[in-house]
Order: C-alpha cells, then sequence, then structure tokens
C-alpha cells in the first residue's frame, strides 16, 4: 500500500488538530500540506515503529517545531468564552498534550510518541492543562446519584477540581426540583436511580430546560451504548478511576460550545 493511501484516512483528523492547534483553518492547512510534501520528498520519514496515524502526526509536530511557528496570537480570536480562545491561552506544550489526548483520542503512550518525549512528561503536560482549565471554568455541579458513597466520591472530585454542587439528586424528581433552584453547569448523572426512575429522563428534562454539559457515569452503559439514538459523547462505566472523572470533567466543559460560567 502506498504511503498516501495509509495516510488518507488519517488526513481530516490531522487537519482537525492542526486548526485547532493554530485557531485558523487556513493556517492548520498550510502546516498539514507542508507534512505531507516532506513525506512525499523523502525530506521527512515516519519512525518504522509507529503506526501510520501516529506517526503522521509526528511528523506534523516535527514540522511545527521546526518551522519556529509561534503559538501565542496576539489576540484570542473569537468571542472570549469559546473553545479555541481557552485554547490559545493554555501554554503551548501543555496544548498540544491535551488536544492529542482530549481531542485527537490518542493514549499518553502515542501522544508521548508524537511528541517525541517520555511518558512522565506527558502526565505532566496534561496535568498543567487540566490545571488551567478547572480553574477558568469552574462552575456549579448538579450529581444525580442514588448510592450515598458513590455521591459523596462524586462530590469530593467536583469539589477538589473547584466547582461548586447545586445538589445531590437521587431520583428523577430531585433532580428537576433542583434545576427550580438553580442553573448546572454540568450535570454529572447515574442511569438507574433509587426509586426506580431514570436518570436518562432527568437529563432530558435538564436539557429541555438548559443546554449544559452532561457527563453519565453508570454501571450500566449499554443502556446508552444501543446504536437506536444519539449516544452521550461522555459515558463513564462504574466502577470508575478519580483521574477518568476529572479528565471528563475538564474536557465536557472546556468543548461544550454554548457553555456560560455558572460559578457556585
Amino acid at each position: 500500500m502506498s504511503l498516501v493511501a495509509r495516510l488518507a484516512p488519517h488526513l481530516p483528523y490531522v487537519r482537525r488538530y492542526a486548526r485547532a492547534l493554530t485557531g485558523d483553518q487556513a493556517t492548520g492547512d498550510r502546516y498539514v500540506r507542508v507534512t505531507l510534501e516532506a513525506l512525499a520528498a523523502g525530506d521527512s520519514v515516519m519512525p518504522p515503529a509507529l503506526t501510520a496515524r501516529v506517526g503522521l502526526y509526528h511528523v506534523f509536530q516535527a514540522i511545527w517545531r521546526s518551522s519556529g511557528a509561534q503559538l501565542e496570537p496576539p489576540a484570542p480570536p473569537g468571542p472570549a468564552g469559546d473553545a479555541s480562545s481557552r485554547l490559545m491561552r493554555i501554554a503551548p506544550r501543555s496544548r498540544q498534550a491535551f488536544l492529542l489526548t482530549a481531542l485527537e483520542g490518542f493514549t499518553p503512550s502515542e501522544t508521548a510518541q508524537v511528541l517525541d518525549v517520555d511518558f512522565a512528561e506527558v502526565e505532566q503536560l496534561i496535568a498543567a492543562a487540566q490545571g488551567e482549565i478547572d480553574s477558568e471554568l469552574a462552575t456549579t455541579v448538579l450529581i444525580i446519584e442514588d448510592e450515598p458513597v458513590i455521591a459523596a466520591d462524586i462530590e469530593a472530585l467536583v469539589r477538589e477540581l473547584g466547582h461548586g454542587v447545586l445538589d445531590i439528586a437521587a431520583t428523577r424528581d430531585e433532580a428537576v426540583e433542583a434545576i427550580g433552584r438553580g442553573r448546572p453547569g454540568l450535570v454529572l448523572a447515574d442511569i438507574q436511580l433509587a426509586d426506580g426512575s431514570s436518570g436518562v429522563d432527568a437529563v432530558r428534562d435538564i436539557l429541555g430546560v438548559f443546554d449544559t454539559p452532561v457527563i453519565f457515569i453508570t454501571a450500566f452503559p449499554e443502556r446508552l451504548l444501543t446504536g437506536e439514538r444519539p449516544e452521550p459523547t461522555f459515558l463513564i462505566t462504574k466502577p470508575f478511576q478519580p483521574e477518568t472523572v476529572k479528565a471528563a470533567i475538564g474536557q465536557a466543559l472546556f468543548f461544550h460550545p454554548t457553555r456560560e460560567s455558572v460559578a457556585g
């Protein structure tokens, strides 16, 4: 298989990454074009140990670094609260690690290969980006969870990240009552609730009133991953790892297109 054929499926995604990195599609596309020209001319070679996707991003990053490109624009593009503007306020290397994992779905190990750094440095870069995001996007969270111990664990994670808690609801009715007292900037929801009601229905009620990001945390992910309706972007399976929940919170708040800060 030719190099072009191997890389073709990955080009839309590296373009997406380049746009997020530069804050501009035209600029990003120029870097992608230079990357492909360098590969075609033999000026750059993908390390044979890397997959085609990881190798393509690796070469893109190498060309980006060697170009002397400045990641910081003179002024943030777009509205002050949109994701592009927020991205440009994250330190450059942390921004790259965050985008590669959160937007492009690379594992930390693959991200280390793309950036040509070790695993420990990737973890540090992601943690730094996460810290900047959490401090900027502090909000009020509604927790829908009927198991008191799990609810307390989630509340502790939320507060550790600097967010407030609007309420902890154990049923659909309690969740609806909670949004009558305030607007949540984020909802963390279980599916199966104490009185037999559904967290999915509770979320549907909430989204009928507010446009807010939602993360489902459930022991029954198969009830959402049916393929019969739009599936949730953020779905965490119980038992969960605290770092997984923290990362999902940051990503949900960061990429939600119409999010408005709700301090709590």
